[in-house]
């Protein structure tokens, strides 16, 4: 045993949860139904104050706006909101004037301000991702560090979050759905490891030297932070926990902050998360596509931007192409505003649109070095996986060597013999909601299979994946008959739509998502021979990658490179296990020969 490391009493939370209307006679409410009056008024607390719309919605489902807090003095603090805030903000006069506002109210006698304020921090991340709340208030982040039984706090909240649930089970979901939605995996109120944290001081350090300064610098272009990891290493956690607090930072002005994306879905799901912690009240374009705001911004009479947050900045465009009339989005956005904080992965560089060869990506990075920051996040924040098993992918996907899978007690790798074998396993896995860590699976495969989105096919037919005499539809194919789950399904990533376990997901839909579990088909584009992974542009389907582009005034090909990275995406999208099977024979014999006994997939 390491004699230096405290050991804590396990103790065993059992919190109080009492539910009474939220108006001025809150204190005898809470009196006449308190379990403890010495726990709710006496010792620390947790409360969670909700109101319900009259206006219902299209689906039927209530609507609520929640607001969640800790304090010592559940009185005094009440009282505050009740007269004090009610007087200076409409949130709270609405919530002190509603006949529906609740107030539920959380002690225990293991309380104490750390922890309460750890509750509160996560009551917010798990509550930002349940359909039901359309606007979710606490305008702080508060996760702390070291502190008495803060090594048991995942068994504390899971207590808390059952004692809530079976007050109001509509507002406080099964835990683990709630965990599997990509609302949760963004959410800016994730605590952040020490370098994440360190990272994020140095940025707004950085950031309030920029704005305070008189001149900009450089004078014409923006100071760039540039924050590099590879797939999974947190980059967007640590992106959106920015944007969340420079919106609400002093340091900024209104309408002054904004965050681009140039992916459809994940654009969605920022959007989600604007709106339901208010971000978007005075400014419905805080969040938006690249091109939209260039083009906005160009306008006469347009100001420019105090910062903007660019999540897969790898995605930028480095070409003209539809509405964007420029040659370069990085280039524009850096003259539209003071600061630029960008999140990039060149290993997720996807189309020949997006293309940078690694000169320019070096001098990206010796501009930030030069005109703000550099952060470079290492280890896997995704992936429940060994060193060994992170470093086998990237091995496959970057360095093209297939070695011997290495054993791994967190993580479920493994090659499976038949297309078929891999997609009952996926299914199996689904059905499993609610039981972590199953649920949340779902195929993929490289784009090595024709797919026209904008050409519908007769007689209800669907572009496939096919091996053999197995099939199954490309994403964004399988029809919805509910107009409830249609309706739904547009505030959804794809591997959130029920539907889409029967079909199988590309680079397009599951870049930048999280699976608990992937059955990943690579394509005849990947090959084995003589010992190396080799791409092969002429077996692919995905023209963004395979056709030619001008770089430097030369036509040039890209394709393996970028196949490459379709590649490692793929392979890193899964949080517990990847299962694979490849269609070229040489492949397919190299990974069961790596997978030696141990990492075959078996029959169910």
């Amino acid at each position: 045993m390491d004699e230096t490391k405290s050991v804590e009493p396990r103790v065993e939370v059992k919190p109080v949860v009492d539910v009474v209307p939220y108006n001025v006679d809150y204190e005898e409410a809470l009196e006449a139904s308190s379990h403890d009056d010495e726990l709710i008024f006496e010792y620390p607390t947790v409360y969670v104050i909700t109101d319900k719309s009259d206006k219902p919605r299209q689906n039927r489902l209530p609507a609520f706006t929640v607001y969640v807090g800790e304090t010592s003095n559940i009185g005094q603090r009440t009282r505050q909101h009740l007269d004090d805030d009610a007087k200076i903000r409409a949130d709270w006069k609405k919530l002190k004037d509603s006949p529906h506002a609740e107030m539920m109210v959380v002690g225990d006698q293991y309380f104490n301000k750390s922890l309460t304020l750890d509750i509160e921090n996560r009551l917010m991340m798990y509550l930002l991702s349940v359909d039901h709340i359309q606007h979710l208030n606490n305008r702080r982040t508060n996760p702390q560090r070291k502190y008495f039984m803060s090594d048991q706090f995942d068994q504390i909240f899971a207590g808390v979050w059952e004692a809530l649930r079976d007050k109001k089970p509509e507002l406080f979901p099964v835990q683990k759905d709630v965990e599997n939605s990509a609302i949760f995996k963004a959410s800016p109120f994730h605590s952040l490891n020490e370098k994440q944290l360190a990272g994020k001081n140095e940025i707004f350090d950085r950031v309030e030297q920029v704005l305070t300064r008189a001149k900009q610098v450089d004078n014409e272009k923006a100071a760039v932070i540039f924050i590099a990891g590879q797939a999974g290493t947190g980059k967007t956690v640590l992106l959106s926990n920015l944007f969340n607090d420079l919106v609400n930072s002093q340091l900024t002005g209104d309408r002054a902050v904004t965050l681009l994306i140039n992916h459809n879905e994940q654009l969605t799901v920022y959007k989600q998360i604007a709106h339901k912690l208010g971000l978007d009240r005075d400014n419905e374009d805080i969040v938006s596509k690249p091109t939209h705001f260039i083009n906005e911004h160009k306008k006469p009479g347009s100001k420019k931007a105090d910062v903007i947050l660019v999540d897969e900045a790898h995605l930028l465009w480095t070409q003209g192409k539809q509405s964007y009339q420029g040659k370069n989005q990085l280039d524009d956005l850096l003259k539209l505003a003071k600061v630029v904080i960008i999140v990039f992965d060149k290993y997720q560089i996807l189309t020949t649109e997006e293309y940078m060869d690694d000169e320019a990506i070096r001098e990206l990075e010796a501009t930030a070095s030069r005109t703000g920051n550099t952060i470079t996040l290492e280890g896997q924040e995704r992936m429940d996986a060994s060193a060994e098993t992170v470093d086998w992918l990237h091995q496959l996907a970057i360095n093209q060597q297939l070695d011997k899978i290495p054993d791994d007690e967190h993580y479920d790798l493994k090659v499976a013999r038949t297309p078929d074998e891999l997609y009952q396993k996926i299914k199996y896995l689904d059905q499993k909601k609610g039981n972590a860590p199953a649920s949340l699976a779902r195929m993929l495969a490289t784009f090595d299979w024709k797919f026209v989105k904008a050409k519908k096919l007769v007689d209800g037919d669907t572009w496939n994946v096919k091996v053999g005499t197995w099939e199954l539809p490309w994403n964004l194919q399988v029809k919805v008959k509910s107009r409830k789950q249609k309706k739904k399904n547009k505030t959804l990533a794809w591997a959130e739509q029920p539907q889409t376990i029967g079909e199988v997901g590309s680079t397009f839909t599951i870049q930048g998502f999280d699976l608990n579990y992937a059955g990943l088909i690579i394509g005849p584009s990947v090959t084995y021979r003589d010992g190396k992974v080799v791409f092969n542009p002429s077996a692919s389907m995905n023209g963004h990658a395979t056709k030619h582009r001008t770089w430097k005034g030369k036509s040039i090909s890209v394709a393996k490179e970028l196949l490459r990275n379709e590649l490692n995406v793929l392979l890193t999208r899964g949080v517990h296990g990847l299962y694979l099977y490849a269609v070229d024979d040489a492949l397919q014999q190299a990974l069961l020969t790596a997978a030696g006994t141990k990492h075959i997939l078996e029959d169910l």
